[in-house]
């Protein structure tokens, strides 16, 4: 759909918040499986379980609406875009972590998994040149040191490792993976997680299996299939809504809860101790998650003229003409202009707002 003007909490906040708790509730159901299957081979089961399941949901639903006119469907110019996503966010980043826990300890290998959360913001920050506040900065950082906290089992190795820095390419690799795919949030956000699991989970599976794996009993693929539809697939599509209403930076803050999520759920799973880490971090992320729940960023702005398509309402932001062949109802997808405008409203980063501010 279209980012609407605001008035207290964008959808995308819900969007991100629907990712975070998918993919962090997966976790702790993932780490039960691991008993049966091999890390390198589960991450494709469960890749393969978003793609295949997407692509159902998606083939499912052509047979019952027949040309989808809801969302638009991407196009040859996302093409660079997406397989850049992939590559760096299905492929690379999932080799390098494996490659990383191999020879990194595991408390060492939980911290520099934070990673992500920071990449992700900075780069959207100073390479992209998504707007941040103070107030941002300060709640992502609350939300990082959340993470850290709840992640943390004892003090890290003083020793350099190359695994230390597989670790953290890693984290690298999904932050740009995380804003390259800001870039495609106004396709069809199911069609770019169907083709994101498919590749990854090919891809994934084949190197599991070369280095050996064993192929688990048909039920434990139907379970990794079933989290992996829920916890990456599911998740991703929120994720890819959400960058359309939020940004990058603020989308990854609070994808950021997910370690939490996970941690909460595996008190119930695995019966542990409610603990003073758990505490603390709730505790810093509540803060984090506070102090952007209650942003307002407003400002006079300009839209310059802009073609695109994407899903929308006629809002204030889509007040143009209908030809004889755009779908009716709402909300719908067709390409259609946005003239010149200057005017004041609450706002966050999304598809009609990545205007420059001043200093």
């Amino acid at each position: 759909m279209s980012p609407p003007i605001p008035t207290r909490y964008s959808p995308g906040v819900l969007y991100a918040l629907g990712a975070a708790i998918l993919f962090g509730a997966s976790t702790p159901f993932a780490k039960l499986l691991l008993t049966d299957v091999s890390p390198v081979l589960l991450a494709g089961l469960l890749y393969l379980g978003s793609g295949v399941g997407l692509s159902v949901w998606l083939l499912a639903r052509s047979r019952v609406r027949g040309s989808d006119a809801t969302e638009a469907p991407l196009k040859r110019a996302d093409a660079p875009w997406l397989a850049g996503s992939i590559v760096f966010g299905g492929v690379l980043g999932p080799m390098l972590l494996m490659v990383g826990l191999a020879t990194t300890p595991a408390a060492d290998a939980s911290l520099l998994l934070n990673l992500e959360g920071v990449f992700t913001a900075l780069l959207a920050w100073f390479v992209f040149r998504e707007n941040f506040d103070r107030r941002i900065a300060v709640g992502m950082a609350c939300i990082t040191a959340g993470g850290v906290v709840l992640s943390w089992a004892g003090s890290p190795t003083r020793e350099p490792a190359w695994g230390t820095l597989a670790i953290a390419g890693a984290c690298l690799a999904w932050g740009i993976d995380n804003n390259l795919t800001r870039n495609v949030s106004a396709g069809d956000p199911v069609q770019i997680a169907a083709i994101k699991g498919l590749v990854a989970g090919v891809v994934n599976t084949a190197l599991g299996l070369t280095l050996g794996a064993t192929v688990p009993e048909g039920a434990t693929i139907a379970a990794a299939g079933v989290v992996g539809l829920l916890g990456y697939g599911v998740s991703l599509t929120c994720f890819v809504l959400a960058l359309r209403y939020l940004g990058t930076a603020r989308t990854g803050a609070y994808f950021s809860l997910a370690p939490f999520v996970g941690a909460v759920l595996s008190l119930l799973l695995f019966r542990q101790w409610l603990t003073v880490e758990l505490l603390s971090a709730a505790a810093l992320m509540g803060v984090g998650l506070w102090l952007h729940l209650t942003e307002r960023h407003e400002h006079v702005h300009r839209h310059e003229p802009q073609s695109h398509e994407h899903a929308h309402s006629h809002d204030e932001h889509h007040q143009h003409a209908h030809g004889v062949n755009d779908p009716p109802g709402e909300p719908h997808s067709h390409p259609h202009a946005h003239t010149a405008q200057q005017h004041s409203h609450a706002h966050y980063p999304d598809i009609h707002h990545r205007h420059e501010h001043g200093t």
